[in-house]
């Protein structure tokens, strides 16, 4: 006989609700696995190896004492780590409440001895930790005139080099240094010393001062660890990279809307390679044969556009392009020149021109990169198609 009356409807009013599958139980039960996967996964994309920023595989002195430095003091971390946390799961198991056990444990006041201790032994592990690092920070911080001597500017949001040393100047003109953008290229064995300027966004007042100057940080990680570039100052790295290869880098410092597309690559070449390219990049750029190309030469130099020039904010070397505010593009079309518009893009795929990233960021820089300093000219697709083709004449 079901029972139906007033008693039972007081007692199904009382009766604790049981968390079944749509419960917080179920949810929770549903949440840990989720939550397990995803730490998980981060846990093991933190062990890949080989990648092209691979801290743990250095390509130079420099790198190579800084990971002998880490390394050991990781180890420290990681065994202050478990004992912490180790302390801390013992006592939330030893000491957890059971039945019949009074809530509040038996205090103690005060242990001379252990409050001794705990200062004492975490003194020793930061003094192991600090007087290595100090030392190879004086060790590192150090300046050599006879090194190769190059500036590295940080613009919104690309980096331009500046080669310093005086058998580093162009054949032609005035002898300006020799100047690339995106993709710094230095010689094997060779030590290298890059001084670390801001250049804001490339603009200049009246009196030089470059607008838009921010903290940048450059970093290669295969050949040396993070310094920052910082308005008003100068910063220095000291390095030289073991072997031939090409190195990625990054600004490693928030610098604005796209700080995270502002990457850079260091392309290390053996004596005789390099000896090419030094020669190459001591030519001004080359006149092109193709009609295409030299309609897309005439629009450069000479193309009044909806709100500027090209030759307002580019170099081109041997021609009357002079400006400074954005990249040299003397010989963008080098092989070595692996990269544009602050590494996002390939020049070359597959041995071929990047033409459709090229002529996407000629038609509207800001659709590709959001907050680019170079505005949109308002191009028609036949003066994108010749100035894509005059660009990729200048090896």
């Amino acid at each position: 006989m079901v029972d139906s009356g007033p008693a039972a409807l007081a007692r199904a009013r009382v009766r604790p609700v049981r968390e079944g599958r749509g419960g917080r139980g179920g949810v929770r039960r549903k949440l840990i696995p989720a939550v397990a996967m995803v730490a998980t996964g981060l846990l093991l994309s933190a062990c890949s190896n080989g990648g092209p920023q691979d801290t743990w595989d250095p390509a130079g002195p420099v790198a190579q004492q800084q990971k002998d430095l880490l390394v050991p003091i990781l180890w420290i971390a990681a065994a202050v780590f478990v004992f912490v946390e180790g302390g801390f799961i013992l006592i939330s198991l030893r000491f957890r409440h059971r039945k019949g056990r009074e809530r509040t444990p038996a205090q103690t006041h005060g242990n001379t001895r252990l409050e001794i201790g705990w200062t004492i032994a975490p003194a020793l592990v930061l003094a192991v930790v600090m007087v290595p690092t100090v030392a190879m920070i004086w060790e590192l911080d150090v300046r050599d005139p006879e090194a190769m001597q190059v500036t590295v500017k940080g613009y919104q949001w690309w980096w331009g080099f500046e080669y310093a040393d005086e058998d580093m100047t162009t054949s032609y003109g005035d002898q300006d240094p020799i100047m690339t953008a995106d993709v710094l290229v230095v010689p094997e064995d060779t030590p290298v010393e890059l001084t670390l300027v801001t250049a804001g966004g490339g603009a200049r007042d009246d009196a030089g001062v470059p607008d838009h100057e921010v903290i940048h940080s450059f970093w290669v990680p295969r050949l040396f660890g993070k310094q920052d570039a910082i308005p008003m100052k100068e910063g220095h790295i000291l390095f030289s990279a073991d072997e031939p290869g090409t190195y990625w880098g990054q600004c490693a410092e928030y610098c604005g809307l796209q700080h995270a597309m502002m990457k850079f690559r260091l392309v290390v070449l053996d004596q005789a390679a390099w000896d090419s390219w030094v020669t190459l990049h001591k030519q001004p750029g080359e006149i092109p044969a193709d009609p295409l190309a030299a309609a897309g030469m005439d629009l450069f130099l000479n193309g009044d556009f909806e709100g500027g020039q090209c030759i307002a904010c580019h170099t081109v070397g041997g021609t009357d392009a002079a400006g400074t505010a954005g990249p040299n593009l003397t010989h963008f079309a080098d092989p070595t020149h692996g990269c544009f518009a602050g590494c996002d893009w390939e020049t070359y795929v597959d041995g071929q021109p990047n033409l459709e990233a090229l002529k996407a960021w000629l038609r509207d820089p800001d659709a590709v990169k959001q907050g680019a300093k170079m505005p949109d000219y308002g191009l028609t697709e036949d003066q994108i198609d010749a100035l894509a083709a005059y660009l990729y004449s200048l090896t």
